[in-house]
């Protein structure tokens, strides 16, 4: 079984134009002990599909189809204060903008303690470490090591300041310390390496490699650099207008794509081997949430587009010779 199941994932927007539907009848799972990379262009969905996730949609939004398992709760069906125990302590979120994810009131120190200290009795691992101690101090000093793991320089003193006084490369390592505070077996982590330097990017990716290994935790990473992913992850999904484009293997999907919008993506990466290329720019731009293509939603802009595009949109095929390998795209029909 896996830890994360996701089926049909419809999650709309209702608003005075119309209805955004941000995440519209995906399909996925995350196994434990694996990094999956969520890839797409700004507006695929791939935030939204995060929160939905966590419960954390708000109106006038809503999740409106599908179901979400993870381990064996249905996250829809569970009661509010049954989600709050889960996050946190077994599934967690790093937020994109840690400036607003912090109280700007409380020091960062004190708010990753209240953190471990609400959840401690929940997670096993951290329990058994607490067992029988000074937990305050305890907690104090699990909050410090922690900073220290995701590279904040004198972990025991910025302790005690204030979220104003870390830079934002800084706050955004204190929230991936906050996600790992309790061992987590799923964290969802939304463009965690955006405002840090390439040394400590590295520090980060390493920190979450070795902890989904050793605690066989999980991970959902979402990023627009596809070069993280291919160093971190081991299996990839690609989302565009709300849709999954094509999924499988990060090898397979990053050296053999197979849909038309994952090959323009590549394309568009920048090759340092020749910096005098030309950037290339897929043509065209994202449709508008509320007025999608009646077809597949990357007909408009698809150098491969045909009569069937222009219809419905495709399910998904499977890639022939290539296991979990699959691709929304009719140039595949007949291969299932």
């Amino acid at each position: 079984m896996s830890l994360l199941e996701i089926d049909n994932l419809r999650t709309h927007f209702h608003t005075s134009e119309g209805t955004v539907k941000a995440v519209d009848g995906i399909d996925f799972r995350i196994q434990s002990g694996e990094i999956v990379g969520l890839v797409g262009e700004s507006g695929s969905g791939k935030s939204v599909t995060a929160q939905s996730i966590m419960q954390l949609i708000e109106e006038p939004g809503e999740i409106v189809e599908g179901s979400i398992r993870f381990k064996d709760h249905n996250l829809r069906d569970l009661p509010a204060d049954r989600m709050r125990q889960l996050r946190g302590s077994e599934l967690a979120m790093i937020f994109q903008d840690p400036m607003s994810a912090f109280n700007p009131t409380q020091t960062v120190g004190r708010q990753l303690h209240d953190v471990l200290r609400t959840h401690y009795s929940g997670s096993v691992s951290v329990s058994e470490r607490l067992l029988g101690r000074d937990h305050s101090t305890e907690l104090r000093t699990e909050v410090v090591n922690t900073l220290d793991d995701v590279g904040i320089p004198s972990p025991e003193e910025r302790y005690s300041d204030y979220p104003h006084e870390f830079s934002g490369g800084m706050l955004q390592r204190a929230m991936v310390a906050m996600a790992t505070l309790c061992e987590p077996e799923l964290i969802l982590a939304d463009e965690p390496t955006t405002a840090l330097d390439v040394t400590i990017e590295r520090q980060i990716l390493s920190l979450f490699r070795e902890m989904v290994k050793t605690r066989d935790a999980a991970a959902l990473w979402i990023t627009h650099d596809l070069s993280v992913v291919a160093a971190l992850c081991d299996r990839i999904i690609v989302m565009y207008a709300g849709k999954i484009m094509e999924t499988g293997t990060v090898k397979d999907v990053l050296s053999n794509p197979q849909n038309p919008y994952t090959r323009e993506l590549l394309k568009s990466v920048p090759r340092y081997d020749r910096p005098d290329e030309e950037l290339h720019a897929i043509e065209g731009t994202v449709p508008t949430p509320t007025n999608l293509p009646s077809g597949c939603v990357f007909t408009d802009r698809c150098p491969d587009a045909h009569d069937a595009c222009h219809e419905t949109h495709p399910p998904m095929y499977d890639v022939q010779g290539e296991e979990d390998h699959w691709s929304a795209c009719y140039l595949h029909e007949g291969s299932r």
